[in-house]
């Protein structure tokens, strides 16, 4: 089973954000059917197309167990097994929407996302996570959705790589329009960057 990180048990750097980390989302799991009790699965994260970490989850009634590797610096890997609680609450139209409550001591607070940056999975507020958005400009913005576009078209990643070839098996109706917009998301972040560039400059000229 893949090393689930390295790092002390909180991370008390506020330059991180969500996208950071790796994350659970129970809304996730529940669509999957993942919640129901008396279950065990492997869950795991992939860059690229390729497997970089995993964890093994078996479900009991209102709690489930998860177990993985992690260490901390230079200390050998350790395995981590703790049960995380889950939460419903009753929704407007019928139905219950699950919660985690997070794990981290003096905490429980209920929430949907559990980030791991240490040797536990916990909340952001917990982490000091900020959402990538709230860090972005909107170049950056735009340059991160043209690479979602390249990784879900397997290309390489970072937008100033040019183009790849479209991806065997998918319509080219569907090649052409995520090209489309993998393009128009690269002029606004291109422009952006040189106009930024181009104050930077008229900062300097004032400076000097």
């Amino acid at each position: 089973m893949g090393g689930m990180g390295s790092g002390s048990y909180y991370r008390w750097n506020t330059t991180d954000t969500t996208d950071d980390y790796r994350s659970i989302d129970v809304r996730r799991w529940k669509r999957d059917g993942l919640l129901e009790p008396h279950q065990s699965f492997c869950w795991q994260w992939s860059r690229h197309g390729e497997v970089v970490a995993s964890i093994r989850v078996r479900t009991e009634t209102n709690r489930m167990l998860l177990t993985y590797r992690y260490r901390s610096g230079d200390e050998d890997w350790k395995d981590k097994t703790y049960p995380i609680c889950l939460d419903w609450t009753a929704c407007n139209l019928g139905g219950k929407r699950p919660w985690f409550r997070c794990p981290a001591r003096a905490c429980g607070r209920r929430v949907a996302i559990l980030y791991l940056g240490g040797s536990i999975f916990a909340c952001r507020h917990c982490y000091q996570l900020a959402y990538q958005s709230q860090r972005e400009t909107g170049y950056d913005r735009m340059a991160r959705r043209a690479d979602k576009i390249r990784d879900k078209l397997g290309w390489e990643p970072g937008i100033l790589n040019g183009r790849g070839w479209k991806p065997k098996g998918m319509h080219w109706n569907t090649f052409e329009r995520l090209t489309a917009q993998h393009d128009a998301f690269i002029q606004v972040s291109l422009a952006g960057m040189a106009a930024k560039l181009n104050l930077l400059e008229d900062s300097l000229d004032d400076w000097i």
